[in-house]
């Protein structure tokens, strides 16, 4: 995970740029969430550029070894591509030039053809999105990397939301994170979590009156 300072500086940014929100928001699950994060909404150069040197410094502090970056399609094409430029100037990589590559929704039958596009998959890879719900692009992502005869090593992602999942009675005992790490026995590193928003709404005084409505989603779907 990201060190303290970053993910504190990671929650304040998503804020300023409108991508984390306090209010009342239905989640694809249908759950009525006092918060939502959604990177989508990080959609011009400079705050993609921001945002991947949060990736890469998320990366790089976690000290877990890797080769290069996969980006499952849609929103992991655009974090592996700007996270590997972000790598490619980082101080601590000096010398490294991180290749990425990416999937296609279709396969392609004309040109290179395939789903995949970029560099050959090989070595340790990391897989790179926005959130993980589900788990559904992490096992499509890990089931192309294994395809290819490389490793996959790490999910980087950007806000871990600590949430079970399921049905109001017959939620989940982990949370979707704790799924895909279990599952298939891969780290995930986030560069923030919801213990950061809850110590965002606690220390900054313009948003503490949602801090009893998120700590009480979290008492009913938290881990």
């Amino acid at each position: 995970m990201a060190q303290g300072t970053d993910r504190r500086e990671f929650v304040q940014f998503a804020l300023k740029e409108g991508v984390l929100r306090f209010g009342s928001f239905v989640t694809k699950s249908g759950r009525t969430s006092p918060y939502f994060f959604n990177a989508g909404l990080f959609n011009t150069g400079a705050s993609v550029g921001k945002l991947a040197q949060f990736y890469a410094q998320a990366l790089i502090d976690s000290k877990l070894p890797f080769d290069m970056l996969f980006g499952p399609a849609y929103k992991g094409i655009p974090l592996a591509t700007a996270t590997s430029v972000a790598l490619a100037s980082h101080a601590e990589l000096t010398g490294r030039d991180v290749p990425f590559a990416y999937n296609r929704k279709e396969a392609k039958d004309h040109g290179e053809g395939g789903v995949l596009v970029g560099a050959p998959l090989k070595g340790k890879v990391v897989i790179i999105d926005d959130v993980i719900t589900a788990g559904t692009s992490v096992k499509e992502s890990v089931e192309i990397i294994r395809a290819a005869g490389a490793e996959p090593c790490a999910v980087l992602i950007a806000m871990d939301r600590m949430e079970r999942a399921g049905p109001d009675g017959a939620l989940s005992p982990h949370s979707a994170v704790q799924e895909v790490q279990q599952r298939y026995g891969l780290p995930v590193v986030s560069i923030a979590s919801l213990t950061d928003i809850l110590a965002l709404l606690e220390h900054n005084a313009e948003f503490a009156q949602y801090r009893e409505s998120v700590l009480a989603y979290r008492a009913r779907y938290g881990i």
